[in-house]
């Protein structure tokens, strides 16, 4: 068992398809998980629901990391842009199951840039699927461009990071349109698009559209990452004693 001051955070990382199906996860997302104090555990997409509910019971927190775009069709939420890098269908079918099931169990969790997205679209959101084509006149957004976000006052982001405005790192195309209750928008650029996205009757549930794992250490970015690790870390402390299905080893299905 961990040390109970250090929770374990997942984190769901890349699929790499073709003969042999792998798990990328970049480091710096782990790294930044160390810095705030959790205990980084990569999970592939891999198993069924019943693996689910016993791998959000093994750990106290979530990160969603970057990730390509979504298949919308698949979703169905219409056609999706030709120029979009679908992410492969069972990682995208996995990641809205994932992302569904610690929610409505109130696991703490960050969504960062995909992951961000995510959380909109099962919210009932909506996306720009290509900018700046579905967006006239919107700035890049891609290859690690550093631009200003502001906080809105009196959210949570706002009362965790303490600072009104910040510079951030992106590195997307897409972005949220819109966003629908219990959902929040919590952050906006100089140009009105949603940088990132919150609930306030969750925990930690939190989105952001940028990449706060390439800022540099030590800045206020390294708060989103230490915040999570607390509520996983006061989810740990309050939490049940493990049930007895969760050692049980997996058994072969026999006909």
């Amino acid at each position: 068992m961990p040390d109970s001051s250090h929770p374990l955070i997942a984190l769901n990382g890349l699929l790499e398809t073709g003969e042999r199906p792998a798990l990328r996860l970049v480091n710096r997302y782990a790294e930044a998980v160390l810095r705030g104090g959790g205990i980084p555990v990569a999970i592939p997409p891999v198993g069924g629901p019943r693996d689910l509910r016993r791998l959000l019971a093994a750990v106290d927190g979530l990160v969603l990391t970057g990730g390509a775009d979504f298949d919308l069709e698949r979703l169905g939420l219409g056609p999706t842009h030709p120029a979009a890098n679908r992410t492969p269908a069972e990682k995208q079918d996995f990641d809205v199951e994932l992302c569904r099931a610690a929610i409505e169990a109130d696991l703490p969790v960050l969504g960062i840039c995909y992951g961000m997205q995510l959380m909109a679209l099962l919210g009932g959101g909506r996306l720009y699927q290509h900018l700046p084509e579905d967006r006239p006149g919107c700035r890049q957004h891609s290859d690690g461009v550093v631009h200003a976000v502001t906080l809105e006052r009196g959210t949570k982001l706002a009362n965790l990071l303490g600072v009104e405005h910040l510079d951030v790192v992106s590195r997307h195309h897409q972005a949220v349109r819109q966003v629908s209750p219990p959902w929040r928008v919590c952050a906006r650029d100089d140009q009105d698009l949603i940088e990132a996205v919150e609930r306030e009757d969750r925990s930690f549930a939190l989105g952001v559209q940028w990449h706060p794992e390439l800022s540099p250490e030590g800045s206020p970015h390294d708060r989103l990452f230490r915040a999570l690790v607390h509520a996983a870390l006061a989810r740990a402390q309050r939490r049940a004693p493990r049930a007895p299905w969760m050692s049980e080893p997996r058994t072969a299905h026999r006909p």
